[in-house]
């Protein structure tokens, strides 16, 4: 948490710091992913004006954790930038950031939230990953391979079927 009062902002001065978050790793897809470096350099830019607060977050950082595709380890840089607005004197929810309550910034939240918007559908070892066979589950990285189509016994009559 980050003490907003303890700042003394005050409107049209631009208040920037930089500080130091542990980020706890997150799940996708029954997948643990880590974010790293460990502590993370953050930049944090606070802008008071007579009716709120804007903010700014900023930061690098790695992911690492399975290749969504073939599950070796992958990793993916980032580049993190997040805002937010909060004016506490209005029952607009939209205009309220849910990351102050009582003059404290929940840096390390909006950090990992940001994170994670950033981040792509698919995080890969590598652009071109061919994933797993459906079959025998071998990795079609390392040896690209086709099975011959099992069958269903049930359709086998329709082999001897000639279309023209």
């Amino acid at each position: 948490m980050f003490d907003l009062r303890a700042l003394r902002l005050e409107p049209g001065v631009v208040r920037r710091e930089r500080i130091e978050l542990t980020l706890e790793p997150f799940m996708l897809g029954g997948q643990r992913y880590e974010i790293v470096p460990s502590p993370l350099p953050v930049e944090v830019e606070l802008q008071p004006s007579t009716s709120g607060l804007y903010m700014k977050l900023v930061f690098h950082a790695a992911i690492e954790g399975p290749c969504m595709r073939c599950l070796e380890p992958a990793a993916l840089d980032l580049d993190v930038e997040a805002r937010e607005v909060h004016q506490s004197r209005t029952d607009d929810p939209e205009l309220q950031s849910p990351y102050v309550s009582e003059d404290e910034l929940d840096i390390g939240r909006w950090a990992h939230d940001a994170t994670i918007l950033a981040l792509p559908t698919r995080i890969l070892c590598r652009p071109d990953c061919a994933g797993l066979c459906p079959i025998c589950g071998e990795s079609l990285n390392d040896n690209p391979h086709q099975h011959e189509e099992a069958t269903d016994p049930r359709w086998s009559a329709l082999k001897d079927l000639k279309l023209e």
